[in-house]
């Protein structure tokens, strides 16, 4: 694979990219390393498989990927990860992460995992965290964080320590970019104007889309109605979708379309597999579907009823859930770990 084609890879499907002439620059001597990061608060939902999906990518066009567990993140934003289930919660990520690599055939023996704590605690790292924060306004680290940090009136100082470090992980982690939701577009941003001027370079950020969520804003954890839990079975699956706002004909703020776009079609894509929703004869029997467009045209057309296509999601849903939630419930260990993660629900 030649520059040109990696180039195509790593920014196929992607919302915006910033750097692109440097990443150019690097595809024609070498590999990009690139990371990604995520802070172990709330159960991973299935939104999760989007960025999954485009490390698959990043594989593929040679990258040297890693991913960071922002364990000490999560404790920062507000405490969404408490110090004494900070261990737990991070051991939880870490297997689920790992088991949705696996289901979507994306080789986990390439990947280098890393946990914060690992190394944001040591004396240097520290040092360049107070010479950030002798540089940047309480307004710059709040803005930064405006689409990430979960923003009060009165805010502790530890929400506004997050950007700071974000921006730091990039150094300490020796990439050459980081990858991520367009929601962190204003840390990226600020770490673009911050490193420089405490001696380290500017690194390339490349941004994924949002997953919206059932209910038509955005996938949070934090939100039940609008996310399926990687975990969450098959009944529950089907539920939460019968739920999900999907007006007939309508594709604006449909909360299951673009799941479909930026999910489904990709990995079956990957697999060479067409999209199929199963109808009886009398409704006009089976669909198929190669292309996310094709799709599209015919819910819009009137031609898809809405609950045909939630069965045709919720089942592919499930193929994508079922190895992990078997390998969930073959494990006693992460079991017992989880119920200490997330002791408010058991």
């Amino acid at each position: 694979m030649n520059a040109e084609e990696k180039f195509e890879l790593i920014t196929n499907n992607l919302q915006e990219i910033v750097g692109e002439d440097e990443l150019k620059e690097i595809l024609k001597e070498r590999d990009l390393k690139v990371y990604w990061g995520t802070a172990p608060t709330g159960k991973p939902h299935i939104g999760y498989f989007l960025p999954i999906r485009k490390i698959g990518d990043l594989l593929k066009a040679g990258c040297h990927v890693k991913i960071l567990f922002a364990d000490l993140h999560a404790f920062l934003d507000n405490q969404k990860a408490p110090w004494d289930l900070l261990e737990y919660r991070t051991k939880y990520y870490e297997f689920i992460i790992k088991e949705m690599l696996k289901s979507i055939e994306v080789p986990i023996d390439k990947l280098e995992f890393i946990r914060g704590t690992e190394f944001q605690l040591n004396e240097k790292y520290t040092l360049d965290m107070y010479k950030i924060a002798s540089l940047a306004s309480i307004r710059d680290v709040r803005k930064a964080g405006a689409e990430v940090v979960k923003q009060l009136e009165n805010p502790k100082m530890s929400p506004l320590i997050y950007p700071i470090l974000q921006a730091l992980d990039e150094e300490y982690l020796n990439v050459d970019a980081q990858f991520g939701g367009v929601d962190q577009r204003k840390i990226f941003m600020f770490a673009r104007e911050f490193m420089p001027l405490i001696g380290y370079k500017k690194r390339i950020h490349l941004m994924n889309q949002m997953i919206p969520g059932l209910t038509g804003d955005k996938m949070s954890s934090s939100d039940k109605n609008s996310k399926i839990d990687i975990l969450d079975d098959e009944k529950t699956i089907q539920k939460k979708l019968n739920k999900a706002y999907c007006e007939i004909g309508n594709i604006e703020n449909n909360g299951i379309l673009p799941f479909a776009e930026m999910v489904i079609f990709p990995i079956l894509k990957n697999k060479n597999k067409t999209f199929t929703i199963n109808r009886p004869e009398k409704f006009g029997g089976d669909l198929n579907f190669n292309e996310y467009k094709d799709l599209e045209t015919c819910f819009k057309n009137k031609e898809l009823h809405p609950m045909d296509l939630k069965q045709g999601i919720s089942k592919m849903i499930n193929e994508l859930v079922v190895p992990i939630r078997n390998a969930f419930n073959e494990d006693k260990n992460i079991q017992e770990i989880t119920k200490k993660a997330y002791p408010e629900e058991y």
